[in-house]
C-alpha cells in the first residue's frame, strides 16, 4: 500500500510517496529516483508524523540528491530582469539609466528600482552597482539581525555588548571576547528562519565560547530544528552573493 505526503523545507516542497511493508519492523528508508522522486520505505505501525519528521530531517540530503536546488550564484550583469535573494525570495531588478549622482535602490512591491548615472559604463557600472547592493543589503541585515536579536536574547538570559555587520567572507557571524556579536551582511537574503538560526547561534556563544555539547543542547533547547536550518544554510549559502 502507498500513500502520499508533503513538507515544506526553507523554499522548496518536498513530495514523497510512502510504501509501507508487513515485512520491515522498524526502520524507516527514503530512497531518490529519479523516475518516482523520493519513495519512504516504511513499517506497516509506522505513523504519519513519524514518517514526516524522518522526511524533514532527511530534507538537505534528500534536495541535494535530487539537484532540485539552484546552482552556486554566477555573476550578474545587473540588467533589468535579473534578480537577487532577498529574505529567502528572488526579487526582479528594474534598471534604468538616468542623470543621478550616484546608484540609487529602491526596494517597492518585491522589486528593486535601480537607479544608474548614464554616463557608468562596463566593469566600473557594475562595481558601482554590486558596491550599492552591498550597503543596501547591510543596512537591512543590521535591521533584521536587531530585531531577531530582540526576541531571542530574553529566551536565552543573555545581551550582546553590540551588534555590528560586516563583510565576513567565511563567517556568518562571530562572537567576540567583549561580547559584541558581528553578522555577514549577506544573512539578509536568507530566510528569516536562518537568519533567526544565525542569531542564536551567536547570542549562544554568549554562554558557551565553544561549539561543546553544552553549547549545543542550548541551542536546541530554544531551537528544537536548530540541525534544519542549518543544514539548509550551509546548502544555500554559496548562492548568497552579489
Amino acid at each position: 500500500m502507498s500513500e502520499h505526503g508533503i513538507v515544506r523545507y526553507g523554499n522548496s516542497d518536498i513530495c514523497y510517496t510512502v510504501i509501507r511493508s508487513a515485512r520491515r519492523k522498524k526502520t524507516i528508508e527514503i530512497t531518490v529516483d529519479g523516475a518516482e522522486g523520493v519513495l519512504v520505505a516504511a513499517p506497516l505501525a509506522a505513523s504519519s508524523d513519524d514518517i514526516r519528521n524522518v522526511v524533514l530531517r532527511r530534507a538537505g540530503w534528500i534536495l541535494a540528491k535530487a539537484n532540485w536546488d539552484a546552482p552556486a550564484a554566477q555573476p550578474k550583469h545587473f540588467i533589468s530582469g535579473e534578480t537577487l535573494p532577498y529574505l529567502g525570495r528572488e526579487v526582479r531588478m528594474d534598471v534604468f539609466h538616468e542623470d543621478v549622482p550616484g546608484v540609487r535602490i529602491r526596494f517597492t512591491h518585491w522589486a528593486f528600482d535601480v537607479r544608474v548615472p548614464s554616463d557608468l559604463d562596463g566593469e566600473e557600472r557594475r562595481e558601482a552597482i554590486r558596491s550599492a547592493f552591498k550597503r543596501w543589503y547591510r543596512r537591512r541585515a543590521m535591521d533584521a539581525v536587531r530585531k531577531a536579536a530582540a526576541r531571542w536574547q530574553a529566551q536565552l538570559g543573555v545581551c550582546p555588548a553590540r551588534i555590528a555587520v560586516r563583510d565576513q567572507r567565511q563567517r556568518w557571524g562571530s562572537c567576540a571576547p567583549d561580547g559584541t556579536l558581528r553578522f555577514n551582511w549577506r544573512i539578509a537574503m536568507a530566510e528569516p528562519l536562518l537568519l533567526d538560526y544565525v542569531v542564536v547561534h551567536e547570542l549562544t556563544h554568549l554562554l558557551h565560547r565553544n561549539h561543546s555539547r553544552d553549547f549545543w543542547a542550548e541551542v536546541e533547547r530554544v531551537m528544537p530544528e536548530y540541525r534544519i536550518r542549518r543544514q539548509r544554510l550551509k546548502e544555500i549559502g554559496p548562492r548568497l552573493s552579489v
